[in-house]
């Protein structure tokens, strides 16, 4: 099978965040074992969703991962011309959720397998579940690397970056704020307290906290845009036009290209927060839980995975990117990583979603050489 033939069996699982991904788990499991290769799984609390990753080659240090995310997001209100979770091939693209971001790396790295065959270093294969949603999964996968893989010499993170070198990301910070006020009849104002009005106000605080850092003393040119981002992505609340709200929750970002912003969003957050409780009495509560922390990549000057794909691709430069990744948890545990992969990132949560064949066939060509190299 090649890289396209995998491409489309990943793609027939529909793996979004909020479903198993055992039947795929299992698939690239049993595609494995009858290569020979013995796998393993780190599964979350409950069992409904793994990790997988494997050992090909000699279990001896100087090895290099190969990084992915199995889920998906959501297709929901989103219009697509074909089936999302069947794998279309029109005008040398391929269609589906998730060809991009990333089973099409994943991809690549499975149909890549039957040829290292004479490896003198390791390759590991490490795909990870609930990306997506907070990088949950490679955390527990991570801890298991750790106490089990010899040193390992290179991590690559396959996001869709169109085969171009990138070693640093913004990182993520995401939060729910949940207002909750006292419910009175609209033309009693001075009875309650509207959790909307609230939420309005703490909204307006993170708008105008995200405006100071786009001076140009907190930026950085390398990232597009070049300053630390905060956007607010969903709001619900309220129950009639003639009624105060009680209730209101807001969803919001911080993509900080230095960790000590996203400290700065949430204090701004807290101050404010303080000041609305005290100003009125009625209002009952503000509370605020981060649901989803990724750590940025931080480029830096002796990175060995840089340079081997820089060796092997022919890269002379190293970008940045703005959206976030496994890669600075691998990071942040000691590991040498950059995020080099297929694919465009304008089509990652697309509808109608792609990935060209030419980007596929880019990956597989570098991961030839990867093996060549790790084979003499």
């Amino acid at each position: 099978m090649n890289s396209e033939d995998i491409l489309g069996q990943l793609v027939g699982f529909d793996t979004t965040s909020h479903l198993p991904n055992l039947d795929l788990v299992v698939w690239v499991e049993d595609y494995l074992t009858n290569l020979g290769i013995a796998s393993q799984r780190v599964e979350n609390e409950d069992g409904t969703k793994s990790n997988v990753f494997a050992t090909i080659g000699p279990p001896v240090s100087g090895g290099v991962v190969l990084s992915g995310h199995t889920d998906v997001v959501p297709v929901a209100d989103q219009a697509w011309d074909t089936d999302p979770f069947d794998m279309q091939y029109k005008d040398s693209r391929l269609y589906g959720r998730g060809t991009c971001d990333m089973k099409g790396f994943v991809a690549c790295a499975l149909a890549a397998v039957p040829k290292m065959q004479a490896l003198n270093k390791p390759i590991h294969l490490a795909f990870s579940y609930d990306e997506e949603v907070g990088c949950r999964g490679v955390a527990p996968m991570l801890q298991e690397m750790v106490k089990t893989l010899p040193p390992i010499e290179a991590i690559i993170v396959g996001e869709p970056t169109m085969m171009q070198l990138v070693t640093g990301h913004k990182g993520i910070m995401a939060a729910t704020t949940t207002v909750t006020g006292t419910p009175a009849h609209s033309s009693q104002t001075q009875l309650g307290a509207s959790a909307i009005h609230a939420a309005s106000a703490l909204i307006q605080c993170l708008l105008d906290t995200a405006e100071k850092f786009k001076d140009s003393r907190h930026c950085d040119d390398r990232f597009t845009p070049a300053h630390t981002t905060v956007t607010v992505n969903q709001i619900s609340g309220g129950t009639a036009v003639n009624i105060l709200a009680e209730h209101c929750a807001f969803t919001w970002d911080t993509r900080a290209i230095d960790p000590s912003h996203v400290n700065t969003v949430i204090e701004a957050v807290e101050i404010k927060a303080a000041a609305l409780c005290a100003s009125n009495p009625a209002l009952q509560s503000i509370e605020t839980e981060i649901i989803a922390e990724a750590p940025g990549l931080i480029p830096r000057t002796d990175n060995q995975a840089e340079k081997l794909v820089q060796r092997l691709s022919g890269a002379n430069s190293a970008g940045a990117v703005s959206f976030a990744t496994e890669a600075g948890h691998f990071q942040t545990a000691g590991y040498d990583t950059v995020v080099f992969g297929p694919g465009d990132i304008a089509q990652a949560h697309q509808p109608n979603e792609f990935i060209s064949s030419d980007q596929l066939k880019q990956c597989d060509a570098f991961l030839d050489k990867l093996i060549s190299h790790l084979s003499q």
